[in-house]
C-alpha cells in the first residue's frame, strides 16, 4: 500500500489522540497498517479483544489500544480512550488531498473532456471515452476499454482487457467514520483498488479503494449494473454478480461466486469457493461449504406477513 514518506514519533501520536505512551516515546513510524499487514515502520490499532490474538505476531512497532484492554507485550503501546477513534485521527496524517493536475492524452481532442492525472499510467491500445477522469496513481493495462463518463478517482490499478461501463466510479472513499460522542471523525482511506485481467464492470457501479488493506477484484469477475462493493472487499476469480447487489466492507469471497440481483452480503464475512446466492437474499454469516443459498420471502399483505413471521419464529424455536 503506497503511502507518503512521513515520519512521526509515538509521543507525537499520543499527544494527537490524547493518549499515553507505554514504552518508547521516541519510536518513529511512517505507515498506518492493519495488525496483519504491518511492518516495523507501522503503527496499528487494536480496538476489540477478539483481535488480541493478532498482536503477538504483528510486526507493528506501535499499537493504539483501548485502556480497558490489558495485554503484556514488548511493543510500544499508546493507551487511549477509544482506539478506533484514535485510528481515525491518525489516518489523516497519512492521507493526501485529491489532486486534479492533468496531462494530455495522445490523439484526443480537447473537447472530449478526458482528464488524466500526471501520475497516472496508461497501457497500449487503451480506449477512453469522453468525459472520463483518471486520477492520481492510477494504472490501466493494455487493451482495456473505459466507456464515457467514468471516474477512476485515485489509487486504482486495472488489468488487461477489462471493460468498464459508463458512470461507474472506481477508487472512491470507503464509508469509514468513528464517533467521538458528538459527531463523526472521518477515517481517511489509504489503500488501493486492484482489478485483475478480463474483468467487466457494468454501468453506474461504485467500488471503493481500501481503508488500509486493498480492495481486490480478481481475474475474470463480471459485475452487472448498479453494484456497490465497499472497502477492503476481496472477490475471487470468475465470480459473477447481478444488478443492484451490495457487499459490505472487509468481506472475503472465494472463486466462482454467483449472486442474484437485489442481494447483499454483510461486512467482515468469509465466503468459500463455489457459492451461489439466489436473488433478493441477504448473507449474514460466514459460508464455509460450497452450494446454493437463498432466503427469499415473497411479498404478502401486512397482516399475512405478521402471521407468517410468527410461524417462522416458532419453527426456529
Amino acid at each position: 500500500m503506497p503511502q507518503n514518506i512521513k515520519s512521526f514519533t509515538s509521543k507525537f501520536i499520543a499527544d494527537l489522540v490524547s493518549g499515553k505512551v507505554i514504552g518508547d516515546p521516541s519510536v518513529e513510524i511512517s505507515e498506518l497498517s492493519s495488525l496483519g499487514d504491518a511492518n516495523k515502520n507501522s503503527i496499528s490499532f487494536l480496538s476489540h479483544p477478539k483481535y488480541e490474538k493478532y498482536l503477538s505476531s504483528s510486526a507493528a512497532s506501535v499499537v493504539l489500544i483501548d485502556k480497558e484492554i490489558n495485554l503484556e507485550t514488548d511493543k510500544t503501546l499508546i493507551l487511549c480512550k477509544d482506539a478506533y477513534l484514535a485510528y481515525a485521527l491518525v489516518s489523516e496524517l497519512f492521507s493526501d488531498n485529491i489532486s486534479y493536475e492533468i496531462k494530455d492524452y495522445p490523439n484526443t481532442p480537447n473537447s472530449s473532456g478526458i482528464y488524466i492525472h500526471q501520475t497516472a499510467s496508461i497501457g497500449s491500445n487503451v480506449t477512453i471515452g469522453p468525459n472520463t477522469f483518471i486520477g492520481a496513481n492510477c494504472k490501466i493495462d493494455d487493451n482495456t476499454i473505459i466507456h464515457p463518463n467514468t471516474t477512476i478517482l485515485q489509487d486504482v490499478e486495472i488489468g488487461k482487457s477489462c471493460n468498464i461501463f459508463s458512470n461507474t466510479v472506481l477508487g472512491s472513499d470507503g464509508f469509514g467514520f468513528a464517533s467521538n460522542g458528538k459527531n463523526y471523525e472521518k477515517i481517511y482511506q489509504l489503500g488501493k483498488l486492484l482489478i485483475g485481467n478480463n474483468v467487466e464492470i457494468g454501468a453506474s457501479c461504485c467500488i471503493d479503494r481500501g481503508a488500509l488493506e486493498n480492495t481486490i477484484i480478481h481475474d475474470g469477475v463480471k459485475l452487472d449494473n448498479l453494484i456497490h462493493i465497499a472497502h477492503n472487499v476481496v472477490i475471487g476469480e470468475n465470480s459473477a454478480i447481478a444488478a443492484s447487489c451490495a457487499i459490505a466492507g472487509s468481506t472475503k469471497i472465494g472463486n466462482n461466486f454467483r449472486m442474484g440481483g437485489l442481494s447483499g452480503v454483510l461486512g467482515h464475512l468469509s465466503i468459500c469457493n463455489d457459492v451461489t446466492v439466489g436473488a433478493n437474499t441477504l448473507i449474514t454469516k460466514d459460508i464455509n461449504q460450497s452450494g446454493e443459498y437463498i432466503g427469499i420471502m415473497p411479498a404478502q399483505e401486512k397482516k399475512k406477513w405478521a402471521k407468517s413471521s410468527i410461524f417462522i419464529k416458532k419453527r426456529e424455536e
